[in-house]
């Protein structure tokens, strides 16, 4: 199992919690560009808008909510990544 296909599970897993660092790695192997915002905010653009992610940078731990992730794992499956 890859290193993509193992983040890619660990997305999908309700069990584990993703790292920041692990959700960047994982979008730009997805074709996603970081794009820095204004303090901790982040987009994620793969040049499609309707596949745009908007999130906020974790602090001062650096794991995902849950919520944020479901938010993810949405759009790469309605974008069809997943």
């Amino acid at each position: 199992m890859s290193k993509l296909e193992k983040l890619i599970a660990k997305l999908k897993s309700n069990k584990h919690s993703l790292k920041w660092i692990e959700l960047v790695t994982l979008l730009k192997a997805l074709g996603y560009v970081q794009i820095e915002g204004d303090g901790s905010r982040a987009k994620f653009d793969n040049g499609n808008a309707n596949d745009l992610i908007n999130l906020h940078k974790p602090h001062p731990n650096k794991e995902i909510k849950a919520y944020a992730l479901r938010q993810v794992l949405t759009k790469l499956t309605h974008a069809g990544l997943i």
